[in-house]
């Protein structure tokens, strides 16, 4: 099965410090897979990396196997994303943000309307439908984001601590939502350092440490704290003590 976002040996330094350190990782159709590390384990990068943000110092990525240093807007129109903060006009409103981000990326006139209104009934967003996005809580600037990444219904989504400024009614809202893209066939990349959440929603989760992949975790297991700091350990000690 051809994977919907790969990595592969993938490569990235900054100023020196390798952030992305030869890194391989494939996301499948219908599969949410779970990347989590400590804070500068590399994550964002990653993501970054394969949504053609960074160039790659080695290493190829890919989305719908096509490399995203030469992918083109038929491949880019089938991503939603979500890296760090959320992008939003300010001085627009909820519900024209999120038209915008329909119409950026794609979606017909015919269905933009009903896809928009979808959307924010989606993600709780009504009573702010049309009030300046720039007045909004950094929690509903979030849920903003999201729609922003879900209006056109792709098949590939990357999200970067998705959950961040949720409370916890809105932190079980993605939970569901993520479980619910999936089963349509979503192929989905999502990172945290919280563990206990995407242990709830992930089936694959991949730990990063010093920007390599330094394990694998069952979601299911009940020990899974213990056993990712048990993997981070055993990934340190490995590191010279130069560069701890």
């Amino acid at each position: 099965m051809t994977a919907l976002i790969s990595a592969k040996s993938l490569a990235r330094s900054f100023g020196g410090d390798q952030a992305v350190d030869g890194v391989d990782l494939f996301v499948h159709e219908g599969e949410v897979h779970a990347l989590v590390g400590l804070n500068g384990a590399g994550k964002t990068t990653l993501m970054r990396l394969l949504l053609g943000m960074l160039d790659a110092d080695a290493g190829v990525a890919s989305i719908a196997g096509e490399d995203v240093a030469r992918a083109g807007t038929s491949t880019w129109s089938g991503v939603g994303y979500l890296v760090e903060t959320p992008f939003f006009y300010p001085e627009l409103t909820t519900r024209e943000n999120v038209r915008m981000a329909g119409i950026l990326h794609g979606v017909e006139e015919t269905a933009l309307e009903s896809s928009v209104q979808r959307t924010i009934d989606m993600l709780e967003l009504g009573h702010w439908a049309d009030r300046r996005a720039g007045s909004l809580s950094l929690g509903n600037r979030q849920r903003l984001g999201l729609g922003a990444a879900l209006v056109h219904d792709p098949p590939v989504l990357l999200l970067d601590e998705p959950a961040n400024a949720l409370d916890p009614a809105g932190v079980v809202l993605v939970r569901d939502l993520l479980r619910a893209r999936a089963a349509d066939g979503t192929a989905i990349l999502v990172s945290s350092h919280h563990l206990d959440q995407l242990a709830r929603v992930a089936d694959v989760i991949t730990v990063m440490h010093r920007g390599r992949v330094v394990g694998g975790l069952d979601p299911f297991v009940a020990d899974l704290e213990q056993r990712f700091f048990d993997l981070v350990r055993e990934a340190e000690e490995q590191v010279p003590l130069e560069l701890r």
